[in-house]
């Protein structure tokens, strides 16, 4: 897929799906495929192998392909999948050249592993990326790259292949001064939850990615479908009674955010399994409280 055809294919909910694991902590494919087959009887627009929610950070080079292959193969060609990646130059580069071997339409770029470097190394590494392949770059702001407009303007203009920027701080003042200065030369993901879809639809973003979907696809689509329209009573009904709650418990304890999608989806009869270290299960106790807050969700599953 051409970068230009994967940017126009990027519209409304893009999934993140989690990585299953097997009580041993090792990979649960058969699971993954499994989860696979639920998402995509919804029309979410594409699809993310192993990247945030998929705790790209705790598999290795290997799992990580067999996890992106199992996707491609999975989704068949129905939507895009994208592959994440990161860490450092050499490894980023041999990730996505593997997945770009996989099938993948596109590659999602986490930030590198030395915290806030010289302008010109953050461009030498997003650079080094887009070169491995011949595939559409989407960068991902994420932890300590706040990035300011200034770089993402120098980022644009440097790699060609980048064709979408996905914020992953929440910071809209920050958001729209970087949209004001690099205009439509990059599409403009949501990226920090779907807690935040009304903020980001009201500045004009049409397209978000949502960990929901890995249980309740037509949710984030819903979210997605009235937050387009101006939002109304019933998006703020919905962000009321089931996002925030939901986001609000993912805060409890740092992971969370993962640990409590993996927790929903054994719950409900999906393949979420335990996570790696350094993140932390659910305690018991949570786990029953997670069961309780579910009760107003079964209309969504």
């Amino acid at each position: 897929m051409q970068p230009d055809e994967l940017r126009a294919r990027l519209h409304g909910v893009i999934s993140f799906p989690v990585t299953p694991f097997k009580p041993d902590l090792s990979l649960d494919l058969d699971g993954l495929r499994h989860n696979l087959r639920s998402l995509l009887r919804h029309p979410v627009s594409a699809v993310v192998a192993a990247a945030g929610t998929g705790e790209i950070h705790t598999i290795s080079p290997a799992e990580h392909l067999a996890v992106v292959r199992a996707t491609v193969e999975e989704v068949a060609g129905r939507v895009p999948v994208l592959a994440g990646t990161g860490f450092n130059s050499p490894l980023a580069a041999e990730l996505a050249r593997a997945a770009a071997g996989a099938g993948v339409a596109g590659i999602l770029a986490f930030p590198p592993y030395y915290p806030s470097p010289d302008d010109d190394g953050i461009v030498a590494y997003y650079s080094g990326i887009a070169s491995a392949t011949p595939l559409g770059l989407l960068i991902y702001s994420r932890d300590w790259f706040n990035a300011s407009p200034a770089i993402v303007d120098r980022l644009a203009g440097a790699i060609p292949q980048l064709i979408a920027w996905k914020d992953g701080q929440g910071d809209i003042r920050r958001y729209q001064m970087i949209r004001h200065r690099v205009g439509d030369r990059l599409h403009w993901i949501g990226g920090a939850g779907d807690d935040l879809v009304p903020g980001y639809y009201s500045m004009g973003i049409r397209t978000y990615t949502s960990s929901i979907a890995n249980v309740a696809p037509r949710l984030s689509l819903r979210l997605h479908e009235l937050a387009s329209a101006g939002g109304g009573p019933e998006l703020t009904a919905l962000m009321d009674s089931l996002v925030i709650p939901l986001y609000a418990f993912r805060a409890r304890r740092k992971g969370y955010e993962v640990s409590v999608m993996k927790s929903m989806m054994d719950l409900i009869g999906l393949k979420g399994g335990p996570v790696r270290p350094p993140l932390v299960n659910l305690r018991p106790e949570e786990v029953e409280s997670l069961r309780s807050l579910l009760a107003a969700w079964q209309a969504w599953f």
